[in-house]
């Protein structure tokens, strides 16, 4: 049995679903895009190959072992992208969350189920259909829980918004006891640099205080101005659009002094070695272009 236990971002990792790229499929057409840095790359013919993104996911792989993570895999389905695992589900405390995510997803979650069958099934639980949360929204810091979400009444026309103010409700009522705080973020349907696709792809906290923010991913400046407040201006390192596109905010933390990094991340990872951080530069351009990085790729199941 997984005794699973994850209360913030950056404790001692010591299990984790990887995602995949393995019999990952052709370039998606047009119209099977997700998002819009898919598609300006789909668009322009620069779509990232297989055996590319393979390799990456493998340098991440081989970081996990280096620290005794136990990674678990999903099982694999033929021309299927199974990469961002963080989608597809979520852990809050001891409690696995599975996602509501796009339809045509719902695959990358039966391809998980020999692990979540290794969990308490008393403590996995599905939201009701109509509460949108993927796990990209979802950021555990101790007390509190950040959602991002997105509050415009055209929610229904973007695919790009994938947390509802029904998904934030039904986090609050299951973790009466957290301060649940959702965040309205930027979105856009065709310029990637304009789009917050999640949470994590314009905040994610690292350390025991400090945090990588883009503030033109909030909606309201109050939004962004209340993590200032909680971690202080001096403790986050504020990215670019051109950082925030090539999703510097995405990084993945080890532990609380080790991050494992995208190499072309210079600004970035000197700024977290000057802070005491270890710092594990891997590839992983390939799969940015899929509007996705690090943390999007790994599912926690346990930290200390």
């Amino acid at each position: 049995m997984l005794e699973l236990k994850v209360n913030n971002e950056t404790s001692r990792l010591r299990a984790v679903v990887l995602g995949t790229a393995v019999t990952n499929g052709p370039t998606p057409s047009i119209d099977e895009a997700y998002d819009p840095k898919s598609l300006e790359h789909i668009l322009a013919g620069t779509y990232p190959l297989e055996k590319d993104m393979v390799i990456e996911i493998e340098a991440l792989n081989k970081v996990l072992q280096k620290y005794d993570v136990t990674v678990f895999r999903p099982e694999l389905i033929e021309n299927y992208n199974q990469i961002f695992t963080r989608d597809i589900g979520f852990v809050i405390d001891d409690v696995f969350i599975k996602s509501n995510i796009l339809p045509e997803r719902e695959g990358e979650l039966d391809a998980i189920q020999h692990v979540i069958d290794k969990m308490d099934p008393r403590k996995v639980v599905r939201p009701p259909d109509e509460a949108h949360i993927e796990g990209g929204d979802v950021m555990l810091w101790d007390d509190h829980i950040f959602v991002g979400t997105y509050k415009g009444s055209d929610y229904a026309s973007y695919i790009t918004a994938r947390t509802n103010a029904e998904g934030v409700q039904f986090i609050k009522d299951l973790f009466p006891n957290k301060i649940v705080k959702e965040f309205d973020l930027v979105k856009s349907k065709i310029e990637a640099r304009d789009n917050a696709l999640h949470l994590d792809c314009c905040f994610q906290p690292v350390g025991v205080n400090s945090g990588i923010i883009y503030k033109s991913g909030f909606r309201e400046e109050a939004d962004y101005m209340y993590l200032v407040n909680l971690f202080g201006k001096e403790n986050l390192f504020h990215i670019t659009r051109e950082e925030m596109y090539k999703m510097n905010s995405n990084i993945f933390s080890i532990d609380s002094n080790v991050v494992v990094s995208e190499k072309n991340f210079t600004r970035l990872n000197n700024w977290l070695r000057a802070n005491g951080f270890v710092v594990e530069e891997i590839p992983y351009a390939e799969i940015s272009k899929q509007e996705g990085l690090l943390r999007c790729s790994t599912l926690p199941l346990i930290r200390d």
